[in-house]
């Protein structure tokens, strides 16, 4: 028997400004019985602020960043605007970290991109000795140690002074290949995953019970959330609605990560959709947007999004609830949000 989907709004990151409607949209996801908002970061605005702004009218959702990058801020940082959060909300926050990529991290932030999954497993274990607090926070790792060495010779080895309001803070990590999304199982409270096709169910279950059976792992699949971001775009023509995605999917594809190192590309070759991939990142380097994105395939778009008439999208909807997901995530205008609740919820 195939399982109810929740849902959870997604506000993401900003362009060149601030999207506008945001209060009315979340007042009207409250309404509707989501689960759950969430906000993004790039390069540009914070995923923080928005949320505690924006959230603060909320009395019910879950607020959740999907995601605030590792190497934004050290991990004591993190740990204290997620104990700030939690309390502000009353226990509401969702903390959803990530890695980033390699062109963001070393040209944005001016850190090394190496060994990303041994950063998360130490930054995720700092964070949660902090939300123990039962000692002063000391941490031998191979990226990361508190106190540091060097330096005056004064540093003090410390605990919060706010305690938290939850030792078992949620915590959610951002993640694509197998053995990222296995240290997810293993270390984490949910995964937050980009593009997932349900077609590719059997991989993830795989990569996720890999992670579930290590020792000392978290959780199990029955009480861990898979929160998906799916593009839904309701539109009575199936080939127009895709068109509104081929130039985000081209930009993924094509721009987001260098020529031979790009993880979303991957996810699409592990699909089947190595040899498009390839040609839409050639196209969209070379800067040909329009053919880079006249190049995604109708088939990719419909294993990993739901677009179309809404008599459509309930149909595709069922081998989302026979998928691991537990969640969906969208963006979407009041239309969207109020037939996503007809359909799921």
């Amino acid at each position: 028997m195939s399982k109810q989907l929740k849902l959870g709004f997604m506000i993401g990151y900003w362009g060149a400004g601030p999207p506008t409607g945001v209060p009315e949209l979340l007042a009207l996801a409250e309404d509707l019985g989501y689960e759950s908002a969430w906000t993004a970061e790039a390069y540009g605005s914070d995923a923080l602020t928005p949320l505690a702004w924006w959230g603060a009218g909320t009395k019910r959702l879950q607020l959740g960043t999907s995601i605030a990058q590792i190497s934004a801020r050290t991990p004591t940082a993190m740990a204290m605007a997620a104990i700030t959060m939690d309390h502000l909300t009353n226990g509401r926050f969702i903390l959803g970290l990530g890695a980033s990529g390699p062109q963001v991290v070393e040209g944005w932030y001016g850190q090394e991109y190496a060994k990303p999954l041994a950063r998360t497993r130490e930054y995720v274990e700092i964070i949660r000795k902090i939300l123990k607090r039962d000692e002063p926070l000391v941490y031998d790792g191979e990226h990361y140690k508190l106190p540091v060495e060097g330096g005056t010779g004064y540093g003090k080895a410390v605990r919060s002074i706010t305690h938290p309001l939850r030792e078992d803070l949620p915590i959610y990590l951002a993640s694509e290949g197998p053995k990222n999304v296995a240290l997810t199982a293993e270390i984490a409270d949910g995964w937050l995953s980009i593009y997932f096709s349900p077609k590719a169910d059997d991989f993830y279950r795989a990569a996720l019970n890999e992670g579930f059976s290590r020792p000392g792992a978290r959780r199990s699949i029955d009480n861990f959330e898979v929160a998906a971001t799916v593009p839904i775009i309701i539109h009575d023509n199936v080939e127009e609605a895709a068109s509104f995605l081929r130039p985000v999917l081209a930009l993924y594809i094509g721009g987001m990560g260098a020529r031979d190192m790009n993880f979303h590309a991957n996810v699409f070759g592990r699909m089947g959709y190595e040899g498009e991939a390839k040609k839409i990142q050639e196209l969209y380097l070379e800067g040909k947007k329009d053919e880079a994105a006249a190049m995604v395939p109708l088939s990719l778009i419909e294993e990993t999004a739901l677009i179309g008439p809404k008599e459509k999208i309930r149909d595709d909807l069922e081998m989302w609830r026979e998928s691991c997901v537990t969640q969906i995530l969208l963006y979407g205008d009041e239309n969207t949000l109020r037939t996503m609740a007809e359909l799921c919820l």
